[in-house]
């Protein structure tokens, strides 16, 4: 049996950070942590509870969140689950045919290890897993 996933963090993309963690900060009462760079994007984290909220910003169209915002716009771009055990996970993920865009784990914000899984193998929504 598999130890359950838990819901990591929820990325979202924005156009405007400063908008975007108006929200967080003056409604919500949630402070950012300090912002940090990964794969061209600049990214804030909420901490909400037992999981975070990723805010992604980047005004390079050639970057993977510049390319987001360009073609669909500010909104959902991932959800990310913490599993103990990243490899195990991504061997099970082989082993029932999922599409990986991540074949071997990297280095993702804040220094966890990560990997990505197609959307058009989970119904359409970017699935990160992290350890």
């Amino acid at each position: 049996m598999f130890e359950q996933a838990v819901i990591a963090h929820v990325g979202v993309a924005v156009t405007d950070l400063d908008d975007a963690l108006a929200f967080y900060r003056d409604v919500l009462g949630v402070m950012p942590r300090p912002p940090l760079t990964a794969d061209g994007a600049t990214v804030v984290l909420l901490d909400l509870g037992t999981g975070q909220v990723e805010l992604l910003h980047s005004d390079d169209p050639t970057t993977p969140i510049g390319k987001f915002l360009a073609k669909r716009g500010a909104g959902l771009h991932h959800v990310c689950y913490k599993v103990p055990n990243l490899d195990a996970a991504l061997d099970r993920c082989r082993a029932e045919g999922y599409r990986l865009l991540d074949e071997v784990p990297r280095i993702g914000a804040g220094g966890h290890r990560i990997a990505f899984v197609h959307p058009k193998a989970t119904a359409g929504i970017l699935i990160e897993l992290t350890e």
